[in-house]
């Protein structure tokens, strides 16, 4: 509690220090950058100094974020509310060290569920498969519909499609052009119950029945209930099951990859491992100081917490990594978004912040208004590569990564009233005229960001940032006190949605619901074509 008000004193010394200020240290870039392999973490462009940065990592010691670091690689069931262990690291890990829960090493099972994979990947790429439809939702879409598109340059398989809202546009518009003959679909759901998942299923296998296809053999899961997905008419040989100790949002690096797998092969998958592998050893090795999960978790923690910032921004400068913020989205506010810590006590904080943003440069013309000069202050996340997949555009490239940094140096730097009033001045502007239209060129400037730099987006570098990103929220969650790995917040209105399924069928009155609920309800019940 000390180290928190410690905190909340230093910014409110701080007032509205410069950042800039802070760059008369000649060494500041260097002390506040990160470098692990061919990737570096640059918060150099935020108020944090070095005594403020001291005390959040005594914040991170005090809430014993090491030992529970270490609790999760090892086993321990640290979801306590639903009294799991969190594993989805052992799902990458590429060493011979057992990893054990209740007394057994879960890491042969893990190694013969890969093999499997790779051994079924390489039999669909070598079949008349031409496309793969996946079917799933929350983490077993956004995942792996993520990272097929932003390893597009790997694709040498049969092309991926996704499938995740419930409405019928989606499945309609997603199967509308493909041969029912030479399309596999996979039905990812744990439980093989998901009910927006099954309602698709259901959908595709009738619409692969109807135009020629063979469920029997064009269909796979990625689940554990084998008695389900037998009954629905899938083999055995082509279901992949995975442990309760996964959550949704972290199992893109098992079977629900498996779409990835058949995208860029088993080669490329295995190097999506090895990138996060290369991340976790990072996350577990570093000191404090130099451990960039741990710095970009106290950076977020400082911004939300202590400056009272409620949302960030992630904007990656690469037009592949369109659905990250979505994925970075659900990771952090599904797992962070809580309101009561782990003893069952109410936060006395805010917790998770709102996550959002989009990939540069088109961001810059739909929202960067709001972020430059509208009155709240929004932490930008930037990330851009040195290299892009495509050399006869380097110039391209070469724009894409000065608009990264002049978005960055520009939230940082502002533009004064002065100015302003000189560059109107310069048009021929005189008198009050002049003074109002400068006003609306002045930019407060002084609004943080961070900046991720890499190589080249490629699989391992992905493995890496999801990885980065996951121990960061891991990190939030432990300073915080609360469990980031179960998320009762989406059960209420699923309950809801089954209990209104046949109101809204018409097939039960809505005698009991709110006022509202009942006429709307009425009202698209009038409305709704005979």
């Amino acid at each position: 509690m000390q180290t928190w008000d410690k905190l909340h004193t230093r910014f409110e010394a701080i007032g509205e220090r410069p950042i800039l200020a802070l760059f008369e240290d000649a060494t500041r870039a260097k002390s506040f950058t990160i470098q692990t392999q061919d990737m570096a973490f640059d918060y150099a462009k935020t108020n944090i100094d070095a005594d403020t940065r001291a005390d959040l990592i005594a914040l991170a010691e005090e809430a014993g974020v090491a030992d529970k670091r270490d609790a999760m690689f090892r086993g321990d069931k640290i979801n306590d509310t639903e009294g799991r262990a969190v594993l989805h690291t052992a799902l990458r890990n590429r060493d011979d060290a057992p990893v054990m829960v209740d007394g057994a090493d879960v890491m042969p099972a893990i190694r013969d569920t890969l093999k499997r994979m790779a051994d079924f990947s390489d039999h669909i790429r070598d079949s008349d498969i031409t496309d793969v439809v996946n079917i799933g939702i929350g983490g077993s879409d956004l995942g792996p519909a993520m990272a097929v598109a932003a390893l597009a340059p790997y694709h040498d398989g049969p092309r991926c499609h996704f499938v995740s809202n419930v409405d019928g546009a989606h499945i309609a518009d997603t199967l509308r052009g493909l041969d029912a003959k030479t399309t596999l679909v996979i039905v990812a759901s744990k439980t093989f119950t998901t009910i927006e998942t099954m309602t698709n299923a259901r959908t595709a296998r009738a619409w692969m029945v109807d135009h020629g296809g063979n469920p029997a053999t064009q269909f796979a899961a990625l689940s554990t209930a084998e008695d389900k997905t037998a009954a629905f008419g899938i083999a055995p040989a082509q279901v992949f099951g995975f442990e309760d100790w996964v959550g949704g949002r972290y199992s893109v690096w098992g079977p629900i990859g498996l779409s990835l797998m058949i995208a860029i092969g088993p080669k490329g998958f295995n190097a999506f491992l090895d990138g996060a592998f290369a991340m976790d050893t990072h996350f577990r090795a570093a000191e404090p100081l130099e451990n960039m999960p741990m710095m970009l978790a106290l950076v977020g923690i400082w911004h939300n917490q202590i400056c009272g910032h409620a949302t960030r921004a992630v904007l990656p400068y690469d037009e592949r990594l369109s659905l990250l913020p979505d994925y970075f989205q659900q990771l952090e506010m599904e797992s962070n978004g809580k309101r009561v810590q782990m003893d069952g006590t109410a936060s006395p904080r805010d917790t998770g912040p709102v996550v959002w943003g989009a990939a540069g440069t088109n961001g810059q013309h739909a929202f960067y208004q709001l972020i430059h000069q509208g009155t709240r202050v929004i932490p930008c996340e930037f990330m851009v590569a040195a290299n892009g997949h495509e050399p006869e555009l380097a110039h391209h490239h070469h724009l894409l990564i000065a608009n990264c940094l002049a978005q960055s140096e520009a939230l940082m730097q502002g533009r004064s009233l002065a100015q302003a009033r000189k560059i109107m001045q310069d048009k021929g502007l005189s008198g009050d005229e002049l003074e109002r239209q400068a006003q609306h060129r002045v930019f407060v400037g002084n609004r943080p960001s961070t900046t991720l730099v890499y190589d080249r987006l490629d699989p391992y570098t992905l493995g890496q940032i999801i990885a980065l990103y996951e121990h960061r929220v891991f990190v939030e969650g432990v300073i915080l006190g609360i469990n980031s790995y179960d998320q009762w917040g989406v059960e209420l209105g699923k309950e809801l949605a089954t209990s209104l399924q046949p109101v809204v069928e018409g097939t039960q009155s809505a005698e009991g619901k709110d006022s509202s609920t009942a006429s709307l309800i009425d009202y698209l019940i009038r409305h709704r074509d005979a």
